[in-house]
């Protein structure tokens, strides 16, 4: 009789383990820092000649036209130009952006808060920071390793082993590093102010980067994605599309990576797709954020990438 009680035991003490293991990896909320708002880097002016910051006038969605602007913003700092297209039976949203200074491409945590499993919708933190336009980030809070840079801050330094990042710089230039290759101290000291750690790079040198072969994880061929490519100097494209649905199939990461590369991007990068996808635009969701493809709503992340003042 004992030993079936030791093994009662033994089955209540491992399953209430496995409960705590998945309710901390998953459920459980901890917060690390308290960001306060506006905190930015100082690698950039953030003021004009007046000492105050500029002041964005904006404009009404303009009217859908075939493959054109869905919505456009622009101001004497800011130009946005949303389009929406088709390809590969998906509908992709584009998101054209020209500054004036790279201090208006800045990211922005959920809450205000780095931590655990600290999440909130994309249109949540976008209204928060007052965004203009706003992609969801790299969704950090899921993982335990990977370099966390925000806004000239370093949150998180520990390397991920085969991880490779978006670094934007002060000047507002792109560079893709390797985490084991340099250290965020590194980094930052050569002027880093963002650090994106999902990957993987969709286009360096104008060159696509993955191969149909590749993808992230276990994730399916076809999905929702989210990606971030330059141009040209502070002129760059946040992209969004949608899958899952029987409007849009989704994209695999090599028809995303062609699809950057014919925008004529220099680098592109590709963010927390899926369920995760979504762009904000003026307060807005743009496109059909989904998960199942059943339901159409927006998932919670751990925080976002923006342009705004």
């Amino acid at each position: 009789m004992k030993k079936y009680i030791w093994g009662i035991l033994y089955g209540i003490v491992l399953t209430a383990f496995t409960g705590y293991v998945l309710l901390d990896t998953f459920v459980i909320t901890r917060v690390y820092q308290t960001v306060p708002r506006g905190n930015e880097s100082t690698n950039a002016a953030r003021q004009d000649d007046n000492g105050a910051g500029p002041r964005a006038s904006l404009s009404e969605p303009a009217e859908p036209q075939s493959n054109n602007a869905v919505y456009s913003y622009t101001d004497d700092e800011i130009s946005i130009s949303v389009s929406e297209v088709t390809s590969n039976h998906t509908t992709v949203y584009v998101a054209d952006v020209r500054l004036s200074s790279p201090e208006y491409l800045k990211t922005a945590f959920a809450n205000d808060s780095y931590g655990k499993n600290v999440t909130a919708k994309t249109s949540e933190i976008a209204a928060e920071n007052h965004a203009i336009l706003a992609i969801n980030g790299d969704y950090y809070g899921a993982r335990e390793k990977g370099y966390v840079l925000r806004n000239g801050v370093l949150y998180r330094d520990s390397a991920s082993r085969d991880q490779e990042d978006l670094v934007i710089y002060g000047d507002g230039f792109f560079g893709v590093i390797e985490e084991t290759s340099v250290s965020a101290d590194t980094l930052l000291a050569n002027g880093a102010v963002q650090i994106l750690s999902f990957g993987p790079t969709l286009v360096n040198n104008g060159q696509i980067a993955v191969t149909e072969r590749d993808e992230v994880g276990k994730a399916k061929a076809s999905n929702p994605r989210t990606a971030i490519g330059i141009v040209d100097a502070r002129h760059y494209v946040f992209v969004v599309s949608d899958g899952r649905t029987e409007e849009s199939e989704g994209l695999s990461l090599y028809e995303l990576a062609a699809f950057m590369q014919g925008l004529g991007v220099r680098i592109a990068y590709n963010l927390d797709g899926g369920g995760s996808s979504t762009m904000v635009f003026n307060g807005e969701i743009v496109n059909k954020p989904t998960t199942n493809g059943r339901s159409i709503q927006e998932r919670s992340v751990s925080d976002i990438v923006y342009i705004g003042y």
